[in-house]
């Protein structure tokens, strides 16, 4: 048992079942056994690997793309470059090296991580040294300011509900207990408003997932680009209308039970991207798969590029990379990147 699996025994035996939204954040964010606030997630020597972390091809082309979305949005002479989750820093570092030959692009950026852990914003630290570099804790800390923002794995984190049909009724996924220990069930059915709509497209059985808390942080982007201009590229792996159970753990770059070991594993879940593109209104959007998107940004151009002075085993790790971001069996028709800019304005590279 976990120190954190014990604090959350003994609050379910006092207070009753929690929600999975608060048994997620819990065990993400508790201040002194929470999993991203006790240990480094990524890399080889974490749970799981990001697309930045697999290649720097990733980041360069996601910059550049920004970096045009700013030149063909009047290049504006002050705004906010930002980036919620930035993990390491890895991502924001290889956004800052492409960049530094679009003329007047770094003078006009104000970069601003998005990240409330100590520990990981002192790895970004590390890793984004020789960048002039701030921090907020929230996404409501966002100058207003045009904003040119990248997010990558951010959404999948945050807290969900979970409902299963029975009836006209939704049945709320708990965390409680089973003779002490962490069991899912689930609450009396009821009718719920905010899933009225999927009545129509949903049958008895059939699992919802909602995520409260990533409908206020798009909002909170799509408004600043809103009211000052400028455009996001949000990357995660999900769909389009949330269905089926989604939720998930992650420890030691393999599937985990969930419950058994709070605090330990990384938990998420697959991202709505229906439910983002609605928050993001009036902002016009467009989704494609991350595979699609990087080909139109030349992923392979630059792949061949990068091989030219590459042999053996560094370039089969480097080819092996290309195919896990691209091909539809890897990385490349689960992820999804949704591109966010105001309406009337040009959007981003890869979109057009």
């Amino acid at each position: 048992m976990t120190p954190l699996a014990d604090i959350l025994i003994r609050r379910i035996a006092a207070a009753g079942p929690m929600t999975l939204a608060d048994y997620m954040a819990e065990c993400l964010l508790h201040p002194d056994h929470g999993y991203y606030t006790t240990r480094p997630p990524f890399g080889a020597k974490g749970d799981f690997t990001t697309a930045p972390e697999i290649s720097q091809m990733f980041g360069e082309l996601m910059g550049l793309a920004l970096a045009q979305a700013w030149l063909d949005h009047g290049a504006p002479g002050r705004f906010t470059l930002a980036e919620p989750g930035p993990g390491r820093g890895t991502l924001m570092a290889d956004v800052l090296r492409a960049t530094r030959g679009v003329p007047g692009f770094h003078h006009a950026a104000q970069v601003l991580l998005i990240e409330a852990s100590p520990a990981l914003r002192a790895e970004q630290a590390r890793t984004l040294a020789a960048w002039p570099v701030a921090w907020a804790d929230s996404l409501t800390d966002l100058p207003e300011q045009p904003l040119f923002l990248v997010a990558n794995e951010f959404f999948d984190a945050l807290p969900i509900r979970q409902f299963t049909r029975q009836g006209d009724g939704w049945a709320e996924t708990m965390v409680g207990l089973v003779e002490g220990r962490l069991r899912l069930g689930r609450a009396p059915a009821a009718p719920l408003a905010a899933l009225a709509h999927r009545l129509a497209d949903t049958a008895e059985g059939d699992i919802v997932e909602v995520c409260p808390a990533a409908a206020a942080a798009m909002a909170g982007i799509a408004g600043r680009i809103a009211r000052h201009g400028g455009a996001a590229l949000i990357t995660d792996y999900g769909g389009w209308r949330s269905l089926g159970d989604t939720f998930q753990a992650m420890e030691d770059h393999a599937y985990a039970d969930p419950l058994a070991r709070p605090g330990r594993a990384d938990l998420t879940a697959h991202v709505d991207f229906e439910a983002l593109a609605l928050a993001a209104a009036p902002c016009q959007h467009a989704i494609a798969t991350q595979g699609a998107f990087l080909e139109r940004l030349g992923i392979a151009q630059r792949a061949a590029r990068l091989a030219q002075s590459l042999h053996g085993a560094a370039l089969e790790s480097h080819l092996a990379a290309t195919r896990r971001l691209t091909d539809p069996e890897e990385m490349g028709s689960l992820f999804k990147t949704l591109a966010l800019c105001r309406a009337g304005d040009p959007l981003p590279p890869g979109f057009a």
